[in-house]
C-alpha cells in the first residue's frame, strides 16, 4: 500500500505540533509545574510558620500551668485529633510520604483523588498544628509532602492534564516540591525526587517536574531567607581512628529504626489480644491512652520530647546545651506512640532529633572523634533508615547542618545503616506504614 506525500507531510506536520516545545499541551504543562512549585513553596512557609507559633503556645502553656496540665492536654488532644480525622479527613492519616508513593503505584483515578483531595490536604494541615500544640512527637514535613502533591495534582485535573504518566510525574513533583520547600533546600527536592523516581516510574517530564522542585525552593527561600535549620558545623571527620564513628553510629541507627519499623508493621496488622480488640473498637479512647503515656514520657524528659524536636536536635549539633543520654529513647518511644495513635503527623524532624541523640550518646565513647561530627551522623544514619533514602538523608543532613566536609562519611553511614534496617524488618518502615493507609 502506497502513502502519497502529501499524506506523509500532514503527518510529520501533526507530530511536529504535538512535540513543539510551544504547542499549547507543552506551555500548558509548563506552566501547570511553574505556578504549582510557587503554590506548594507559598502554603510549606506558611505552615512552617503556624507550626512555630503552636509549638510555642504549648510552652507558654506549660510555663504558665506547670508540667502536669500536659497530662490533660495530650490527651484530650489527640482524642480530638483522630476524632476529627476519621469523621472528616480519613485519608490525613499518617505521615504523608506513604500515601504519595502509594499514589504513583495507583491505576484508578478515583482511589487518587480519593487520597489526594482539598479536605485531606486541608485536614491534615489542621490536625498535625493541633497535634503539636498538644505535644505529639511529630513533624510537619510529611504533611506538607502530601499537601504539595494534593495541590499539584489538582492543578492538573484543572488544567486538563490527562495521562496517566504526567499525572504520577505531578504528584512526585509537587511531593518533592514540599520536601524542598518545608526544608528551605531545593537540592534536597531535587535529589528526593530523583531517588523516588529511580523506584517508581520512568518519567519523559525530569525537566519540568524539577523546575517545580526548584521553584518551590526559591519561593521559601525568598520569604524566609537562606538559613540552616540547625546552624553551621565546622565539624570533620579526618581520616583515622575517628572513623570508626561511621559504622558505630550506623548500626546503631540502624537497629533502632529496624526495631521501630517491626513495631509499626506489627502495630498495622493490630496489638495482640483484648488490648488490640479495644483499640480497634475504640480508636478515639485508644488515642487518649495514647496522649496519657505520652505525656508521662514527657514528665519524665522535663518537656524534651514534645513537638517536632528541631530545638533539641540543634542544641546537640552545637554543643549549646547537653541532653541525657535517655532522650533518644523517650523521644523514639514518643514518636512511636504519637504514630501509633493514628493521628496525622509527620516523622522526619522526629528523625532527626532521635538520629541526633544517638549520635550524642555515641559520641560519649568516642573520644578521639569531633562530638559535632558523630551527632550528624548519627542523624544520617536513622533518618537514612527512616525514610529509605540514603541519598537523600545525606542531602538534607549536609545541608541542614551547612556542611560540606563530610559528605563521604555521611554517604557511607546512610547506606550502611539503611541495609542494617532492612535485615531487621524486611518491609521497610514506610512500606509498614502503608498498611495503615
Amino acid at each position: 500500500m502506497q502513502v502519497s506525500s502529501s499524506t506523509i507531510l500532514r503527518r510529520l506536520s501533526r507530530r511536529t505540533r504535538h512535540m513543539s516545545l510551544f504547542s499549547r499541551r507543552q506551555i500548558g504543562r509548563r506552566a501547570t509545574y511553574r505556578l504549582g512549585g510557587i503554590l506548594v513553596g507559598l502554603l510549606a512557609v506558611g505552615f512552617a510558620g503556624a507550626a512555630d507559633h503552636v509549638d510555642l503556645w504549648r510552652q507558654q502553656l506549660v510555663a504558665a500551668v506547670g508540667g502536669p496540665v500536659m497530662l490533660l492536654l495530650a490527651p484530650g488532644g489527640l482524642a480530638a485529633s483522630i476524632w476529627l480525622t476519621r469523621r472528616h479527613a480519613p485519608g490525613a492519616r499518617g505521615s504523608g510520604i506513604p500515601q504519595v508513593i502509594a499514589t504513583l503505584h495507583m491505576t484508578d483515578a478515583g482511589a487518587i483523588d480519593s487520597v489526594l483531595s482539598w479536605r485531606n490536604a486541608i485536614g491534615k494541615m489542621a490536625i498535625t498544628l493541633l497535634g503539636l500544640f498538644c505535644g505529639a512527637s511529630i513533624g510537619r514535613e510529611g504533611p506538607t509532602v502530601q499537601i504539595g502533591a494534593t495541590l499539584m495534582h489538582l492543578l492538573g485535573r484543572r488544567l486538563g492534564v490527562g495521562e496517566a504518566s504526567a499525572r504520577r510525574a505531578l504528584i512526585l513533583a509537587g511531593g518533592a516540591a514540599g520536601v524542598s520547600a518545608a526544608f528551605n533546600r531545593p537540592l534536597a527536592g531535587i535529589v528526593f525526587a530523583i531517588e523516588e523516581r529511580s523506584h517508581s516510574f520512568e518519567s519523559r517530564t525530569s525537566g519540568t517536574m524539577l523546575t517545580a522542585v526548584i521553584l518551590s525552593g526559591l519561593t521559601s527561600l525568598a520569604i524566609v531567607g537562606n538559613y540552616s535549620y540547625f546552624g553551621h558545623a565546622d565539624a570533620a571527620l579526618p581520616v583515622g581512628a575517628a572513623w570508626i564513628a561511621a559504622p558505630l553510629c550506623a548500626v546503631a541507627g540502624g537497629v533502632a529504626v529496624g526495631l521501630f519499623s517491626a513495631l509499626l508493621v506489627r502495630f498495622a496488622y493490630g496489638l495482640p489480644g483484648s488490648l488490640g480488640r479495644a483499640g480497634a473498637a475504640h480508636p478515639v479512647l485508644f488515642a487518649a491512652l495514647c496522649g496519657v503515656l505520652l505525656a508521662i514520657l514527657g514528665l519524665l524528659s522535663g518537656g524534651l520530647i514534645y513537638g517536632t524536636g528541631y530545638q533539641q536536635a540543634r542544641h546537640i549539633v552545637d554543643g549549646s546545651a547537653h541532653l541525657p543520654a535517655s532522650f533518644f529513647a523517650l523521644k523514639f518511644a514518643g514518636s512511636l506512640i504519637s504514630y501509633c495513635s493514628g493521628i496525622p503527623g509527620g516523622i522526619f524532624a522526629p528523625s532527626l532529633a532521635v538520629g541526633a541523640g544517638i549520635g550524642g550518646w555515641v559520641a560519649h565513647f568516642l573520644p578521639q572523634a569531633a562530638p559535632g561530627m558523630v551527632v550528624l551522623l548519627g542523624m544520617a544514619a536513622y533518618f537514612s533508615a527512616v525514610v529509605q533514602a540514603p541519598l537523600t538523608a545525606t542531602v538534607i543532613v549536609m545541608e541542614m547542618t551547612d556542611n560540606q566536609q563530610v559528605t563521604v562519611a555521611l554517604l557511607a553511614t546512610s547506606f550502611l545503616a539503611f541495609g542494617i534496617s532492612r535485615l531487621i524488618c524486611r518491609r521497610p518502615g514506610r512500606c509498614g506504614i502503608l498498611a495503615r493507609c
